[in-house]
């Protein structure tokens, strides 16, 4: 079976069956489609079935078994083991769809993508932004990058899943996305953290703080789509300060912030990134400057 059809997809393989790819196998199976399962300790599968999965005794089978394959497995370690199962199929995986879902690197999906296209397979490569329970649900959104035509095909079985989102042909694209979003999180989160632990050790009212927190978090979320805009233009207007502004308040940061376990946030970096638009007269310009391209001679004003 191929993807050749252009009837909806019926058959699903889910390969790995952790707390992503149970609740992804049982979505489906919720969805009246025809579900087969595999996973490496096979008594993890036993639910599953129980639901009305077929389970298969290796990952070989699995794949032949659908149209569609997502592999929900832990990591790209773990999709390199998969493979190098999937290798010795004979005759390929004959113009199936593989899909990866878990967090790597933009290098770990490009390498994936190269191993299932030399399997015969159309390959897409997932970041899942969501919690195992908001499966199958608006709350859940799920990135793909790779193949446009292969996630096309199988849109409707995608949109079972999530929010469904292709963010571009390159495989890594999605790996990116993916990675890069969690860094946003990571960021806000870690200064928050930064600042409730500065609010605590000066002996503040650290709920108070808390409050007007979230308005300031509040305000970098309000401007996202404008800034987006300055970086995508090269302009950089003021805003509600200049450079030299800005570097006074970085700087008095980077000296509260000494010493801190949770280090300064960049900010020492952010502050000689601030010393050379300033000192090439750019010193007018908004906080969005520091992002000029590498490429771009930043002694040119």
């Amino acid at each position: 079976m191929t993807n050749s059809s252009d009837a909806p997809t019926r058959t699903v393989t889910v390969a790995g069956t952790g707390a992503i790819g149970t609740a992804v196998a049982r979505t489906l199976l919720k969805a009246g489609l025809t579900v087969t399962v595999w996973n490496r300790t096979s008594s993890r599968t036993s639910a599953l079935v129980d639901d009305g999965a077929t389970a298969v005794d290796s990952v070989g089978d699995a794949v032949l078994a659908s149209e569609l394959t997502l592999l929900t497995v832990t990591d790209y370690s773990a999709l390199d083991d998969v493979f190098a199962e999937l290798d010795a199929v004979p005759g390929g995986l004959g113009g199936r769809t593989v899909v990866a879902l878990c967090t790597g690197s933009a290098a770990d999906a490009d390498r994936t993508a190269a191993r299932a296209e030399s399997s015969g397979a159309l390959y897409l490569d997932a970041g899942v932004q969501t919690a195992p329970e908001d499966i199958g649900t608006p709350a859940a959104t799920i990135l793909y990058g790779g193949s446009r035509h292969a996630f096309d095909r199988h849109l409707s079985v995608l949109e079972l899943l999530s929010t469904a989102r292709h963010v571009g042909e390159n495989p890594a694209a999605a790996a990116v996305w993916d990675l890069t979003l969690f860094g946003v999180w990571y960021d806000a989160q870690l200064g928050l953290l930064r600042a409730l632990t500065a609010a605590r050790e000066a002996g503040l009212d650290v709920a108070g703080f808390a409050e007007t927190a979230a308005i300031q978090l509040g305000h970098v979320v309000a401007a996202a789509a404008d800034t987006a805009g300055e970086v995508l233009d090269g302009e950089y207007p003021r805003g509600p300060a200049d450079l030299r502004e800005h570097r006074m308040v970085v700087d008095e940061l980077v000296a509260q912030r000494a010493g801190s376990a949770l280090g300064d946030g960049g900010l020492t970096d952010v502050s000689r990134l601030l010393d050379l638009e300033i000192g090439a007269g750019r010193g007018d310009l908004g906080l969005t400057a520091v992002t000029l391209p590498s490429g771009r001679q930043r002694d040119q004003p």
